[in-house]
Order: C-alpha cells, then structure tokens, then sequence
C-alpha cells in the first residue's frame, strides 16, 4: 500500500523541487518563451499586413494592366482609322494623279493631232498653190502667145494690184 500512498518526505521534496523548478523556469524559461511567442506573433502579423499591400498593390496592378490593354485597344483601333485613312487618301490622290496624267496626254495629243493637221493644210495649201501656179501658167502661156495679149493682161493685172 506504500505504492498507491507516498510518505511525507517524498512529498515534500517533490513540492520543493516543483517549486525550484517552477521558479527557474519563470525566471529564465518563460521570458525567453513568451519573448519568442511574441516576435513569431509580431512576425505573424507583419507577413499579414505585408500580404495584405501585396494583395492591395496586386490589385492596382491588375486595374494598372486592364487600363494599359484597354488603351493600348483603342491606340490599335486608332491606328487602324488613321491607316484606313491614310490608305484612302493615298488611293485618291493617285486617282487623282492618273485622271491629271491622262488629261495631260489627252491634251498632248490634241496639241499632236492639230499640229499634224495645220503641218498637213500646209502642205496641201503649198501642193494646191503649186497646182494653181501651173494649171494658171499653162492656161496664161495658151492665152499669151502673143505679145501684145499679154502685155494687155500685165496691165489689167497692175491695176488690180
């Protein structure tokens, strides 16, 4: 029965050493354990705020990225519209252009055709007085044959001068 019930001297040096125990470890043990719970609470709840800024400046980088795409959207869209523009605008001024060089050889040949018609009643002009010239001194040189009728004709012609 001594088993189940300890004598009053184990007793006392189990509650003495307890007791030391209890007081070395509250005099260096819990400050040292609560220091230690303290800076892993502090640690704690720096990593939280600082995952809370992470995830703050997460989500102004999405917006961020969202506002960038959705600009970049429209600077491409403008960029289509001015290049639509630029392309339209060129096509014309080539139209533009064509209808100018046509016009232009259109003239140059009106200016051709004329030159070669006036060169060409020139030429008939000189063939027909030439044909003039001999047809009237066939016809003077059969009416003249004697001097007297064309001394007549020079006279009348003087006259007429």
């Amino acid at each position: 029965m001594s088993l189940l019930t300890p004598d009053f001297g184990l007793l006392f040096w189990m509650v003495v050493i307890f007791l030391a125990l209890l007081f070395v470890l509250a005099r260096w043990g819990f400050p040292v354990i609560t220091k230690m719970i303290e800076e892993r609470r502090a640690y704690i709840s720096e990593s939280m705020r600082s995952a809370d800024e992470a995830n703050r400046r997460l989500a102004e980088i999405k917006d961020e990225a969202e506002a960038i795409l959705s600009d970049a959207s429209g600077q491409r869209l403008k960029t289509i519209a001015d290049a639509t523009r630029t392309a339209g605008e060129i096509v014309l001024q080539a139209k533009e252009k064509a209808a100018a060089e046509g016009r232009k050889e259109f003239e140059k040949a009106l200016e051709q055709i004329a030159a070669e018609r006036d060169n060409a009643i020139a030429q008939i002009s000189e063939h027909v007085a030439s044909l003039s010239i001999a047809v009237a001194e066939k016809i003077l040189r059969g009416e003249l044959k004697d001097s007297s009728a064309a001394k007549d004709y020079l006279d009348k012609m003087t006259r007429e001068l």
